[in-house]
């Protein structure tokens, strides 16, 4: 387990570099942001306070679709976006997008939100 974070520390890491390098010019200047396709959803909600409280059944029914533990991961999922009306998009991580959600910790000291 260890090394596999590792390793999807470093890949996100160099990802992101040839992300913010690759479009470059010789002026300096950063070419204009294209589009990316999203699969659909927009990126309301991944961001700190951008839902509707009545947004975030959805967005942790897609958050906890893969997980095994399903009715913990949608407890506190909702919990958590009722607080921080936020919910990181994909199945796993990418919390660096709402830091309210990524920073509620368990009286152990442990990540209270899924």
């Amino acid at each position: 387990m260890g090394k596999g974070m590792l390793f999807a520390a470093i890949g996100f890491l160099l990802l992101n570099f040839l992300i913010v390098h690759n479009g470059a010019t010789i002026t300096g200047e950063a070419p204009a942001p294209t589009p990316q396709p999203n699969g659909g959803l927009s990126s309301v909600g991944t961001t700190e306070g951008s839902l509707q409280p009545q947004e975030c059944g959805g967005r942790c029914d897609s958050r906890c679709s893969r997980t095994q533990y399903k009715k913990p991961c949608l407890f506190f999922c909702r919990k958590c976006c009722a607080k921080c009306l936020c919910v990181p998009s994909g199945f796993y991580g990418n919390k660096q997008s709402c830091p309210c959600y990524n920073n509620w910790k368990t009286k152990r000291g442990g990540p209270k939100c899924p």
